[in-house]
């Protein structure tokens, strides 16, 4: 099969616009593209579009990290 030549595309559009209307047209736009983000972040490896939200992962600054002394044994 060869790629979509231009007027499969406006074929396609026409279609969707028929079966749609034009007002539910831009909801299932929005719809398909977060669906190919989460997609596309998943499949990458990425927990979300935002790296704070993400679980697992947090910034570990040394400094902050308390070190047992040498006379303390670890529990």
């Amino acid at each position: 099969m060869g790629a979509l030549s231009p007027w499969h595309i406006i074929l396609i559009a026409i279609v969707a616009l028929l079966l749609f209307g034009p007002n539910k047209l831009p909801e299932l736009g929005r719809g398909f593209g977060k669906m190919f983000r989460e997609f596309k972040d998943a499949t990458n490896g990425n927990g979300g579009s935002n790296p704070d939200e993400s679980a697992g992962r947090k910034e570990i600054n040394p400094a902050e990290v308390a070190q047992p002394e040498a006379g303390q044994a670890r529990k």
